[in-house]
């Protein structure tokens, strides 16, 4: 426990980490003496767990409504540069599950059929199949070739022929295209002077709280962002409803 309090100093001293990454960092050393234990590798009496609480806060989540939504979407990127295509990305996961952008990234012509797409979660690892909508399939048709290869990607922003299982390649990949994305974004929302913060992971918010004021149940929402426990899901829940009692207050006038 003493090791752990050390080095929560350290990643926010040195690092400058905020809570949420140094308790992403403890959850993973966690996890190592969980196995550790399951293995027989370390007595449960030795787990620092026992005696280190994992910090936490509470964050406010940003998203965009309908309004805003088709604002962003209407922003007039010039036609085929990578303003557009993160522009287009970003619109197409806030219709489409709220897909991160790690998947989104790596979404291949042969993830997609007439209808939906169908994919492994790079995250949980679970397979999930999303029917596309039309503005969302309108989105993709403006990116699909006069003839398409199965194994080159919907969204061109990796060279085609990565080798996915090197898993170092891809995490740098990733890291640097999110960047990019998100540099973009932001000029993007500053154009259209949203007054929000926007990252591409805005668009998975913005998908959950569309998803319930449309009237898709929890169970079902919870499978389409593919998230393992239902907890994570019922956060959006809280945020809908935290709306409509502020709208409820305009009786009291």
């Amino acid at each position: 426990p003493e090791f752990l309090d050390k080095y929560d100093t350290y990643c926010r001293s040195e690092w400058k980490n905020k809570t949420k990454t140094v308790h992403m960092n403890m959850k993973f050393i966690r996890k190592v003496f969980n196995d550790a234990i399951s293995m027989d590798k370390v007595e449960v009496k030795d787990n620092p767990f026992l005696k280190y609480k994992l910090k936490t806060e509470k964050t406010q989540r940003t998203f965009l409504n309908e309004d805003e939504l088709t604002a962003f979407a209407n922003f007039g990127c010039t036609p085929g540069t990578r303003m557009e295509l993160h522009q287009d990305m970003f619109v197409f996961a806030s219709y489409t599950g709220g897909l991160r952008v790690s998947d989104i990234l790596q979404l291949k012509w042969k993830n997609l059929d007439k209808t939906n797409i169908n994919f492994t979660i790079r995250k949980t690892g679970s397979q999930i199949s999303i029917r596309v909508p039309d503005k969302a399939m309108a989105i993709i048709k403006k990116y699909k070739p006069a003839k398409t290869n199965p194994e080159h990607y919907i969204f061109p922003m990796f060279k085609n022929g990565l080798d996915e299982n090197d898993l170092r390649l891809m995490d740098r990949e990733i890291s640097g295209a999110t960047a990019y994305i998100n540099k973009n974004l932001k000029t993007i929302a500053e154009g259209v002077e949203l007054g929000k913060h926007v990252s591409f992971h805005i668009s998975r918010h913005t998908f959950a709280t569309r998803a319930l004021r449309k009237g898709i149940s929890i169970d079902k929402l919870s499978k389409l962002m593919g998230h393992s426990a239902i907890r994570e899901t019922q956060v959006y829940a809280k945020i809908v409803n935290e709306e409509l009692d502020k709208a409820m207050e305009a009786f009291n006038d």
